[in-house]
């Protein structure tokens, strides 16, 4: 089983409008609502791959209520913990006559650190083969956060998987996470670095392997593909083309591809490669869609 954990959900709200213009009435189409945050949408990944998964993560007021309600409409097993707080929302707006997307992401409101650390002690009353740590952090926690949850994971004989960004990824230096997915930039900042040629990526990647922040890191590089390296290996993954709609949940699909194939026990290759496949299947879809299984499968095989 696979256990993920969001710290900081949310409820994602997408709509399309023709022309975005300033001081002006905009006539938008109908919001549609979906549950989102990191690992939720690994989550939500991982159920179009058939994998069984368990979503824990905090939440509360109206929009954890409706977070929990369209989670057990779509059938995915979760296990909520109660903050007394509202849970944030995200806005996404496609203005159509240029495919532009605008992405507005809120912090939400300061979650008590003691519901976290409930929260994260919970990890060891699950068996799961992974744990898969995915987003943002709520404001005003500690940025070591994530690090307790490769502490947790460990603690139960779970391999983690951590997706986050900023000061929360360099806090896990040391804490020897499974796998980690930094884009160049953050690889750039972890190494206290300026710039990094694509050709450096693996070398650098492989330092700060050396540095402890995990045992294997994928880093992305967009429309350019992405490495997948360990202390030994490096394997790389060209992106495929196509026709991009939304970048909205095409990291997380690229970690619940990648997490699929792991469990599995499939070779690094391939993993790299499913990951790279689900992420650019996801760019397909508008708003928070996710990927389509057919799509991301046609797309790997097509890789090979």
């Amino acid at each position: 089983m696979i256990l993920t954990v969001t710290l900081n959900p949310c409820i994602d709200k997408s709509s399309t409008l023709e022309h975005l213009k300033p001081e002006s009435k905009l006539r938008c189409t109908e919001v549609v609502n979906e549950p989102g945050g990191g690992g939720i949408n690994v989550t939500k990944a991982l159920k179009k791959l058939d994998v069984p998964t368990v979503a824990l993560f905090p939440a509360g007021g109206n929009n954890g209520n409706m977070l929990c309600y369209m989670l057990d409409a779509e059938g995915i097993t979760y296990h909520a913990v109660d903050t007394k707080v509202e849970t944030r929302e995200n806005w996404i707006v496609l203005e159509t006559s240029k495919n532009n997307q605008y992405r507005f992401t809120f912090p939400g409101r300061a979650v008590e650190e003691e519901t976290i650390i409930t929260l994260v002690d919970h990890i060891r009353t699950f068996s799961p083969s992974f744990v898969v740590a995915s987003g943002s952090l709520p404001p005003g926690l500690p940025d070591y956060f994530y690090g307790l949850i490769v502490k947790n994971a460990a603690a139960v004989g779970a391999r983690c998987i951590v997706d986050t960004s900023g000061a929360p990824l360099q806090a896990l230096k040391g804490k020897k996470a499974f796998l980690i997915k930094p884009n160049i930039g953050e690889l750039c900042k972890m190494l206290d670095l300026v710039y990094l040629e694509k050709s450096e990526v693996p070398a650098a990647a492989q330092q700060a392997i050396r540095d402890g922040y995990a045992e294997m890191m994928a880093v992305s590089m967009g429309p350019d593909g992405a490495w997948l390296v360990t202390k030994d290996e490096k394997h790389f993954a060209a992106a495929p083309p196509v026709e991009k709609r939304s970048t909205v949940g095409a990291g997380d699909s690229m970690v619940a591809g990648m997490t699929y194939m792991l469990q599995k026990g499939a070779s690094l290759q391939e993993t790299i490669r499913f990951g790279v496949a689900c992420g650019s299947a996801a760019t397909m879809n508008q708003g928070t869609q996710l990927f389509n299984r057919e799509d991301a499968e046609r797309l790997y095989h097509a890789m090979g």
